[in-house]
């Protein structure tokens, strides 16, 4: 993230607000049990422990000889936490104009003011227009005030008496991603950009909110202004009241602005596309069960708890495993399936404190089902154009790190029509203009929904380079009102297929296991063409990183279940004319069906030959190891052969369907070579 201010402290606290959860500076809601651990050593709360220190009566010079930081910027610090002692010691009286403009000039926000005088948001605001407070808009001097610059990147400031620029009067206020992380990252930006081009050949004038430097949609020339600013309601209030636009656009840039529809429009504030009442709908749990319900769809079995015991009644009564997802989350942890009494404590415990005000979501986890998505771009209520994906893995692996097939290969035709169905009555109900994601489990001819997105997707980029159609910019012009010639069923014309495959970055993160989750925790992807979902699932794993395999191949197959499916793929590797080795259980297993393979004692047997030496060694060139289940993905023996195959650079599958499509592939690829072909020359 980037923050301007004219006061460091002010650019500072914009800076936290734009990267982190936190407020800012002032009110962090971090706590440290070791303070001078925490100074000594760092980290992304480092700074906070700054403040704490500070707060502590700790002085500057202490605390650098812990930091090493210049007393410069911790007595910067310093000054803020004097402007937070102010506004607590007023005991929730209002502060006078000067402090509250002081307050704003140092970086506090009327959330962070709110909390120091225990009122609200919105009063603050209130407040401060009594007072006839407001901040100006200043350009960023690209030319080191040679002469006086012309720049479009703009930024708001409380420390300044003039605008540098007149207000607009008109176009479309673009909310943008924020920073680059885990679930939010190059594919919204390539939706804000994509949809800055539309508004451009359609003649509108646009005006991007975005703070992040390494996003195209933060360039000179993708808007008419930019403003490097943080994404939240309060900013937002503050430039729609200096630039007066028509309305504001939050469906391209994710999860952050879409969660803004609903305060906009309470302030009567124009919002383009699907109405925030139905974004809402959406987006709320129980809202969206009672929408599905009344259209007779069918979804799976879900629950909103608010203590242990009842979370344990749930289960009891649907059945382990329970997938669970926590409304505020302490620990970092998001996402997570349980599979007994034991680990529902010990993850309810762990991550989040759940009362009344912060309930944990509670739903039936589907094993061996099938998860399908549909992105799709309406027109009130009426489908323009959609993409049917199918993930390879299971169900129960987050769709940013799952393997996508587009279109989708492996589903019934009734499967594709109910999906279809399904789509267009949630879109006809919803009302939705403008892009939107469903995900769906398919397991036979049962299809369950499980969440509807009222945004555009982090797939969107990916079906629309497969599709050869910016969805984006069918979407814009949806939501602009702007008319739309009919659009083809252009999956059915193709004749080639797209894969989608996450790119993971295990080997910077010590002790992480490498093992796709619900949680999703990949920081890259590709996505490449074929002529069949062999070709382009091979050319997609390569593009991550893989390696085809020489001459051995270690296995470790996990569950009976598993070990049952991958027999098969176990004597093609064989007659592909791979040495195969494998963990002691394995191996008795494959021998009994007649494969030929030797045998390895566990890495942490005292025993040889074993499997950790035949790694160190780098003797194997592909590592198959498939936890026995999610309950187990931490025994010792199983996660060191994972950690170990990281350390190495061994390529590593650890999901048994990328395992068997990885060797369906390898036969397609030994037998048949790769189809080398430009872009355009796929049809």
């Amino acid at each position: 993230a980037l923050a301007f201010g004219r006061t460091f402290t002010e650019a500072l606290q914009k800076a936290l607000r734009m990267a982190s959860s936190a407020p800012g500076l002032a009110c962090h809601p971090f706590a440290f049990k070791d303070i001078r651990d925490a100074l000594r050593n760092p980290t992304d709360l480092r700074i906070f422990a700054v403040y704490t220190a500070l707060k502590e009566g700790w002085s500057a010079d202490r605390i650098r000889k812990y930091t090493k930081m210049d007393t410069w910027y911790i007595t910067a610090m310093g000054t803020i936490l004097r402007i937070e002692n102010e506004l607590r010691g007023l005991d929730g009286r209002h502060p006078d104009r000067e402090l509250l403009l002081r307050a704003k000039r140092f970086g506090f926000s009327d959330a962070q003011i709110a909390n120091c005088l225990s009122s609200r948001e919105e009063k603050v605001r209130a407040l401060r227009k009594e007072f006839s407070l407001k901040p100006v808009t200043k350009q960023i001097d690209t030319v080191s005030a040679e002469y006086p610059t012309k720049s479009n990147y703009l930024y708001v400031t409380w420390s300044g008496i003039t605008d540098d620029i007149k207000p607009s009067d008109r176009g479309v206020l673009l909310l943008g991603s924020g920073p680059y992380h885990i679930g939010s990252s190059l594919e919204y930006d390539w939706c804000c950009v994509s949809a800055l081009r539309t508004l451009r050949q359609l003649g509108q004038y646009s005006i991007m909110l975005n703070c992040n430097p390494d996003a195209v949609s933060t360039d000179f020339n993708a808007a008419d202004r930019v403003y490097f600013e943080e994404i939240s309601l309060e900013r937002i209030l503050d430039i729609y009241e200096a630039e007066n636009p028509d309305g504001i656009m939050l469906s391209v840039g994710g999860k952050i602005p879409n969660d803004l529809a609903v305060p906009l429009s309470r302030l009567h504030i124009p919002v383009y596309g699907t109405n925030p009442a139905d974004i809402d709908r959406a987006d709320d749990r129980n809202k969206f069960s009672a929408v599905l319900d009344q259209l007779d769809i069918e979804q799976p079995e879900w629950t909103e708890v608010t203590t242990l015991d009842a979370a344990r009644a749930f289960a009891e009564k649907t059945g382990y495993p329970i997938l669970i997802r926590p409304s505020y989350v302490q620990s970092g942890a998001s996402l997570s399936v349980v599979w007994d009494n034991a680990s529902l404590r010990s993850f309810l415990t762990k991550a989040a404190e759940i009362n009344q005000d912060h309930p944990a979501v509670l739903s039936r986890y589907v094993e061996n089902s099938k998860e399908i998505e549909i992105d799709a771009v309406a027109s009130k209520g009426e489908i323009l154009l959609y993409a049917i994906s199918e993930h390879i893995e299971n169900a129960g692996v987050h769709s940013g790190d799952a393997t996508v097939v587009l279109p989708a290969q492996r589903i019934y035709l009734s499967t594709a029509r109910t999906i279809r169905a399904i789509a267009r009555k949630i879109a006809a109900a919803l009302e939705i203009t403008g892009p939107f994601n469903i995900q769906f489990l398919a397991k036979s001819s049962n299809i369950q929904v499980i969440e509807c997105t009222v945004r555009a997707s982090r797939s969107f980029p990916f079906c629309s380079k497969v599709l050869r159609t910016d969805m984006i910019d069918l979407a814009v012009r949806a939501q602009l009102g702007f008319g739309i010639s009919e659009v083809a069923d252009l999956q059915n014309e193709i004749d080639y297929v797209g894969v989608r495959a996450a790119q993971f970055s295990y080997s910077r993160l010590k002790g992480a296991d490498p093992v796709a989750g619900v949680e999703m925790t990949s920081t890259g992807e590709v996505g490449c063409l074929g002529r069949g979902v062999r070709d382009a699932f091979m050319k997609a794993l390569l593009s991550t990183g893989y390696r085809i395999p020489q001459k051995k191949i270690l296995l470790s197959t996990g569950p009976i279940e598993d070990k049952v499916d991958f027999i098969d793929s176990a004597r093609k590797l064989r007659t592909l004319g791979y040495e195969l080795v494998a963990s002691g259980g394995t191996a008795r297993f494959l021998k009994n069906h007649g494969i030929e393979v030797a045998a390895l004692a566990w890495p942490l047997e005292d025993r040889k030959p074993n499997i950790a030496d035949a790694l160190q060694n780098h003797e194997v060139d592909l590592v198959i190891n498939i936890p026995k289940n999610n309950r187990e993905t931490e025994l010792k023996n199983d996660y060191s052969i994972r950690t170990l195959a990281i350390e190495y650079n061994i390529p590593l599958i650890t999901n048994i369907k990328i395992a068997k499509q990885f060797t369906d592939s390898l036969v397609w690829y030994k037998t048949r070579g790769m189809e080398i072909k430009g872009r355009e020359e796929y049809t």
